[in-house]
């Protein structure tokens, strides 16, 4: 009772297959492709960023703040609904 057979497994893959169809399957079998391929390339230059950032923040810490950082700031006041 706590197992299924193939032929169960076969019958919710047709059902699947007839509810969405071969098109939108194939279109998130792909993405979905493309996701982990992303995720393993992520992860991979993610174990060689430490090394190149570890020099960078020493630079950043000793020089003053750039002039541009004072144009991307932008000061808004927050207002309560009532």
């Amino acid at each position: 009772m706590g197992s299924f057979s193939v032929w169960h497994w076969l019958i919710v893959l047709l059902i699947v297959v007839l509810v969405f169809g071969t098109k939108k399957l194939k279109g998130l079998g792909s993405d979905l492709g493309g996701a982990v391929k992303g995720f393993k390339d992520g992860m991979r230059d993610g174990a060689a960023a430490p090394e190149e950032k570890s020099a960078a923040p020493a630079q950043q810490v000793s020089g003053a703040a750039p002039a541009h950082a004072e144009k991307s700031t932008i000061d808004v006041e927050a207002k309560s609904k009532s």
